[in-house]
């Protein structure tokens, strides 16, 4: 079940609302266990108990540790263990296979290892790291062990964050767990962020993914260079709209609930280098790999070089996490190598010029390097840089593929990505008008029942179309 569904919207949406604000005070987190599991259970019912069986694990870990503090880092290790490798076996055991056989038949002539048909479980990568998140903060100290099972499956399996994030850190939400409130304002505000985020996906996302999937299905020596750079374009409002459109639709749906989930998004591509781009993008998985990762490793505390490595080690990574291919590598290591560059050189040139400069510097590696994100093989990323530079007879034009709508949605994607927002805030700064007297306001209130309009007229004429982390 997805967010942008009329089965969702129409029945599954108004039945926990409903069950939540008319079901005492002490059942309302089994309320919302059952409803999570059912949401969970619509898409992939088989794979219902691994993410039950992951919640278990982490559960009595954590009650381990609490219970056994001589043996604590056996424990969190062997947890640590059990969680990668159900990760790794679902996630990455073909793509692993599939590299041992191109190794050994390039080093010898070796039958090919035989391959295995898994199907990815949906939301495992997010639901992985936010068990994770659990043990390693009981581990540390930093909260106290969770003893109630239903509270920790309801940290686990909510279906808001679920499938696609934001990854909620436990710390960030232990209190809530146990007792939250839902006010009249963070409902209203709730139902607005909900609206946007469903505005994004439906109305920009889904049109510009139209063309990308196509130009993508071409033979790219037939595509022409203008509609490569047009298809790279959207691809790269694409993604930022529907990644944050779900996450704005979860953050929402958590303020019905009252719940606080971290901001995912910060305007990401109005950065003026790679480095503030990842404090603006995906906010709680650069977080998470910061907190968990990064600073146990040393971070920037143990000189130079070791810097260098623990970014290369934390982006390479962070491509695998996105996915099972040499190509979400190939994109986490070619930020990694921008990271170490704006720290060898790059930052102090950039930080002499005009920030446009940044901008632009910025924008281009983010916009080569999905390039690379959304190819299916690293030869056709390379082939569609290729065919963006060298001269090339085509038979498939931009012309083709753009009409006033998809011109008028592009033109509307780049204003939304950055400049109508930072001019918003510019405007409510100057008139001292809180976040909450902003979204009760007529405009708001008209926007958000006009893009709930539109969505909803949009889903019923149009095909399925998943969010794109949904594979993550």
């Amino acid at each position: 079940m997805v967010f942008s569904s009329m089965v969702f919207l129409w029945i599954f949406l108004p039945a926990v609302l409903a069950g939540y604000f008319l079901c005492p005070r002490p059942a309302k987190n089994l309320l919302l266990v059952f409803f999570s599991l059912l949401f969970y259970a619509w898409g992939e019912p088989k794979y219902i108990t691994l993410m039950i069986l992951s919640v278990t694990v982490n559960y009595v870990s954590g009650r381990l540790i609490g219970a056994l503090p001589d043996r604590k880092k056996l424990v969190l290790f062997l947890c640590v263990a059990v969680n990668l490798l159900l990760l790794g076996y679902f996630k990455y055991f073909n793509f692993i296979i599939q590299s041992a056989n191109s190794v050994l038949g390039w080093l010898w002539d070796a039958g090919p290892i035989a391959a295995r048909s898994i199907a990815l479980p949906i939301g495992i990568s997010f639901y992985t790291f936010q068990a994770l998140s659990y043990v390693i903060d009981v581990y540390r100290g930093e909260v106290k062990v969770q003893k109630n099972y239903i509270h920790m499956l309801l940290y686990v399996s909510f279906f808001p964050q679920l499938i696609a994030g934001p990854i909620v850190k436990y710390h960030d939400i232990d209190r809530q767990i146990e007792s939250r409130t839902v006010t009249a304002d963070k409902f209203a505000y709730g139902v607005y962020r909900f609206s946007c985020g469903m505005g994004k996906k439906v109305l920009l996302s889904n049109a510009f993914a139209e063309v990308v999937d196509k130009v993508y299905g071409y033979e790219l020596s037939e595509v022409s260079a203008p509609l490569l750079w047009l298809a790279a374009l959207l691809y790269m409002l694409q993604i930022y709209f529907d990644f944050s459109g779900y996450s704005d639709m979860a953050i929402g749906l958590g303020k019905m609930f009252g719940f606080d989930f971290q901001e995912n998004f910060n305007l990401p591509y109005i950065s003026t280098s790679v480095k503030e781009f990842w404090r603006r993008w995906h906010i709680s998985l650069s977080s998470w790999f910061r907190d968990y990762l990064y600073i146990p490793l040393g971070g920037n505390r143990k000189g130079t070089m070791k810097t260098y490595r623990n970014l290369l080690i934390v982006f390479f990574l962070t491509g695998m996490w996105h996915g099972a291919g040499w190509t979400f590598i190939i994109w986490g290591l070619f930020h990694g190598l921008f990271q170490i560059l704006e720290r060898l050189f790059l930052g102090k040139a950039l930080a002499k010029t005009k920030p446009i400069v940044g901008g632009i510097y910025t924008f281009l590696v983010v916009y080569f390097g999905w390039i690379f994100f959304r190819a299916e093989t690293f030869g056709q990323a390379v082939s569609f840089i290729k065919y963006m530079f060298v001269p090339h007879e085509s038979t498939i034009i931009a012309a083709s593929h753009v009409d006033r709508r998809l011109a008028m949605l592009l033109v509307l994607g780049i204003l939304f990505c950055g400049p109508v927002q930072l001019l918003l805030e510019k405007l409510l700064k100057r008139s001292l008008i809180s976040e909450q007297d902003f979204t009760a306001s007529l405009p708001c209130t008209v926007c958000c029942m006009a893009m709930l309009w539109l969505s909803i007229m949009m889903l019923i004429n149009n095909t399925y179309n998943p969010f794109i982390y949904f594979r993550f």
